[in-house]
């Protein structure tokens, strides 16, 4: 399964196989929402915003770009779609083509860190990341590997 926008989507859809169950897209799983700063280069949001931009970034959580969402708020949107595919799919292996942020909170959420700590992983485009769930015990296997 992928998130709805189009670069994960067309990722996903290079892994369709036969014997695996092509889920439909999630929006839920979409990066976060950046509001205004979506789009631009970083050395203008933070010329721009300059205060908000770094908040942003060091201390993540409760700040967010104009018209976008904070960190916790986009973990909690993530968090409640994995919720929902891990009751439909109990003990399926599910892969998940997802952004960047995407990723992270759920990096965080499986190593137990800080927003600011998943902030320090690196995940670079065709990368993986394998988290595993069993019931409410959860553990990282690889974070940005290449296989």
């Amino acid at each position: 399964m992928s998130s709805d926008l189009i670069r994960a989507a067309a990722t996903a859809d290079v892994l369709a196989h036969p014997q695996r169950q092509r889920l439909p897209h999630d929006e839920k799983l979409r990066e976060m929402d950046f509001g205004l700063w979506d789009g631009m280069h970083f050395s203008d949001v933070s010329e721009q915003h300059p205060e908000l931009s770094r908040a942003y970034w060091t201390t993540p959580g409760d700040v967010a770009p104009p018209q976008g969402e904070s960190w916790n708020v986009a973990a909690a949107r993530v968090n409640a779609a994995v919720d929902r595919l891990n009751a439909l799919f109990p003990d399926e292996h599910i892969i998940a083509v997802a952004h960047f942020g995407v990723i992270l909170t759920q990096i965080q959420r499986a190593l137990n860190i800080s927003a600011t700590e998943a902030f320090a992983h690196k995940i670079d485009n065709l990368s993986a990341t394998q988290i595993t769930v069993n019931q409410t015990e959860w553990s990282v296997t690889h974070i940005n590997h290449f296989p």
